[in-house]
């Protein structure tokens, strides 16, 4: 007798979908990446490269609406958003808009928009420009840092939040 294997069949999950699905489960921390023109554009692919020379990265999609006024640029600022910008990280998430109208800013010695009121920002001048798949790696030379501080927002699983540490114990909490 031979068996008969009866269950439905589906199609196997792109690999694309699958690192989709899964990134989702890791928590980033929300930046504003400007550029002079003003362009500017949210992102939670930002990460520190090297102390010793200072160096930073994200990345960008190739095909982004930013992506010319980036590879043109001599200079970017990296915003660090707090907890409370949400709507400052959707406005510049959004493709076809101003994202600068009704946005406080305003322009740095390096021609980058310095947006108000984040928690941190440092501006950087690019060093390295790596296609690698789909997308753009860019890593910058850290130039300027400023901090004012202020809890975080967070991207995860689709939304946005906050991160604060946890009293005494040193661990973090999500609120």
């Amino acid at each position: 007798m031979t068996a008969v294997d009866d269950r439905p069949r589906t199609e196997p999950t792109a690999p694309a979908e699958l690192l989709r699905r899964t990134l989702r489960r890791h928590a980033a921390g929300v930046v504003v990446i400007t550029v002079p023109g003003p362009a500017g554009f949210t992102a939670t692919s930002f990460t520190s490269v090297s102390l010793e020379p200072a160096l930073v990265s994200f990345y960008l999609a190739q095909g982004a609406s930013t992506a010319p006024a980036v590879r043109a640029a001599e200079a970017f600022t990296v915003h660090l958003l707090r907890q409370d910008q949400e709507e400052l990280a959707r406005r510049f998430a959004r493709s076809g808009v101003d994202r600068f109208a009704g946005t406080a800013w305003s322009p740095g010695p390096h021609g980058t928009p310095l947006l108000a009121g984040v928690a941190a920002r440092l501006t950087a001048r690019p060093v390295q420009f790596q296609q690698v798949g789909d997308h753009l790696l860019v890593v910058g030379e850290v130039l300027a840092a400023h901090a004012d501080g202020g809890a975080p927002l967070v991207h995860h699983d689709g939304g946005f939040g906050g991160f604060a540490p946890a009293a005494a114990t040193g661990e973090g909490r999500w609120h």
